[in-house]
């Protein structure tokens, strides 16, 4: 059978290196107008005068989350409606609803309007679950495959190393977003009163203070806009010129029904994908045993993989339960963070007497520092996740790292609020410190979890359905957390101890570190975990291309055992 593409087909370009960098602009876009509200959010609403100003922080927690919530429960439908009309419109009309909110956030003059902004976005917006699907078939077209089958490469190890490598740009991507975001936010929100001498007080930037940081961003999407509107091809299989039902009918390509999501600087992701940190690779490995009688007959029970069990096991059930409560103190963590380091700070006078319960405000920094500190924060973020998780997965293995960053999640929060305490020339080194503890123990946890949750599915068939759970546990525990800890905040600052917030927190995170213990640990798969770095590869052991097999025969009287090895 020759193997040459019919001459109505596009030439393959083996990977899709244009498509994919197109796609990453296009995502690159939305991180950076997610997370550039951060620094801002809870001055723009003790702006606004929402109620009392000791309510700012919960207001500022319904502002954050409101995208979270909208965006819940629009992800199915644009999902569904990408299936019917193309991935390209739905990916494009998704960047148009995020620029439209941040005009309307831009423009507003009062919190309601702001709030309905973010509403907007979110509703507007379901381009996680696109992109993944559009990375998906970006990679596994058959006319790449093809090409990969011409220079003698095994097309099911190509296409897995093809995914493995698509995968890893997305998070990254979210990451420098993450690190652009805050500081465009920070930097450039109130610029009449930052920089009095480029923005008159009395013209457009004077009466809507927030307007240049979503200028900014909503300039960054309509650019990818017009590159995606040009330059994107349209994946979906059954919208290509050239595609025929004979060609597509054993299609796998399909849009995830929502992405798990940790942390607010954390990427969606999906579990059946390779990879689940930035430039990481995953093997699960699973150990099967097969009982047979002497002629080669079944003997009962037939194998000890999951075969004909409940999806949800207990193992299952737990992980979901610790991924919700991980990601509900890390998202209190996102929204304090900047709340903290702009509310007034105490006297020195007043610091010197204070107590354990005695934390009355907080430090006191300006929008623009806090926005510079949120975006060496994500880099410090972007080190921890490319660096030192390869590392200690392959030192104390997925399990024993799991358990050491849950215990430690604690301590992380009930050290912030004591920053308060600290002279001047030494809080910038206790504010490095808090967030190297906080960025190792967050960034090593979610990928862990993660992985022990793919590991622990009885069948890859059904991970779209663990995954849809898992999602669906970490948005609602994203959506409540804000408010809940904004509330806390402002309960605590009336009764002189913001440190309430960091603590309630803490508490849940103490929690974790209890029921983390009550998850059943799998012995029979192991996982991998391998960095893309060139310069951490020898850390790694040899990774085989091929399966080996181990058959071990006991005699009936259980005897004599022999150990025989087949290379697949």
């Amino acid at each position: 059978m020759l193997l040459t593409n019919p001459p109505s087909k596009p030439r393959s370009e083996g990977f899709p290196t244009t498509q994919l960098f197109i796609l990453a602009i296009c995502r690159l876009a939305e991180p950076v107008a997610l997370a550039s509200c951060f620094p801002y959010a809870w001055v723009m609403v003790r702006d606004f005068n929402v109620g009392d100003k000791s309510n700012a922080s919960f207001f500022a927690g319904i502002f954050i989350s409101a995208f979270a919530l909208s965006e819940s429960l629009t992800g199915i439908f644009w999902g569904s409606f990408s299936d019917r009309i193309g991935r390209k419109p739905v990916l494009l009309f998704g960047c148009a609803g995020t620029m439209l909110s941040m005009l309307i956030v831009g423009f507003s003059t009062n919190f309601w309007v702001a709030l309905t902004g973010r509403v907007v976005g979110g509703l507007l917006n379901g381009n996680i679950g696109v992109i993944q699907t559009m990375v998906g078939e970006l990679v596994t077209k058959p006319e790449h495959e093809r090409t990969l089958l011409q220079n003698h490469i095994n097309p099911r190890m190509a296409t897995l190393m093809n995914l493995a490598r698509a995968y890893a740009v997305m998070p990254f991507v979210w990451s420098i977003g993450t690190i652009i975001g805050p500081a465009i936010g920070g930097l450039t929100a109130r610029p009449a009163v930052s920089m009095p001498d480029l923005f008159s007080p009395t013209g457009i930037f004077g009466k809507f203070p927030f307007l240049l940081p979503n200028l900014i961003c909503s300039a960054l999407l309509l650019i990818s806009i017009c590159l995606g509107y040009f330059f994107l091809i349209e994946t979906h299989p059954d919208m290509q010129p050239w595609s025929t039902e004979e060609e597509y009918q054993n299609t796998t390509a399909e849009t995830p029904l929502m992405a798990t999501a940790g942390a607010t600087a954390d990427a969606g992701v999906d579990l059946r994908t390779e990879s689940y940190g930035t430039f990481n690779a995953v093997d699960i490995q699973e150990e099967k045993q097969w009982k047979v009688n002497s002629d080669g007959s079944p003997r009962a029970p037939s194998i000890t993989a999951v075969t004909g069990q409940s999806i949800f096991t207990r193992r299952i059930v737990m992980l979901i339960i610790a991924l919700g409560l991980f990601t509900y103190h890390s998202m209190t963590y996102d929204h304090l963070l900047p709340i903290f380091f702009q509310d007034k700070r105490r006297s020195h006078h007043h610091t010197a007497s204070s107590g354990l319960f005695d934390v009355p405000g907080g430090l006191g920094l300006t929008t623009q520092a806090v926005g510079v500190i949120m975006s060496i924060n994500g880099l410090i973020a972007l080190f921890i996740q490319a660096v030192v998780f390869p590392l200690f997965a392959s030192w104390l293995g997925v399990w024993k790292t799991l358990i050491l960053v849950t215990v430690l999640h604690p301590v992380e929060y009930f050290i912030v609020p004591y920053l308060a305490d600290l002279p001047s020339h030494a809080l910038y080194t206790g504010i490095w410190a808090c967030l190297t503890i906080r960025n190792f123990t967050s960034i090593l946890a979610y990928p862990v979890l993660l992985i022990l949750l793919k590991e622990a599915s009885p069948s890859p068939n059904v991970l779209g359905k663990i995954n849809g759970l898992a999602a669906s546990a970490g948005a609602a525990c994203r959506t409540i957390a804000p408010p809940i800890a904004g509330l806390l905040y402002g309960i605590g600052a009336r009764q002189g101890f913001t440190g309430l917030a960091w603590w309630g927190s803490g508490f849940v995170a103490i929690l974790g570190a209890i029921q983390v213990f009550w998850v059943d640990r799998e012995t029979n798969k192991t996982a991998h975990v391998r960095s893309v770095a060139p310069c951490l590869a020898p850390i790694h052991p040899e990774q085989r291309d091929n399966e080996v097999v181990r058959i071990f025969v006991t005699e009936a009287d259980e005897t004599q055992r022999h150990d025989i090895t087949i290379d697949v």
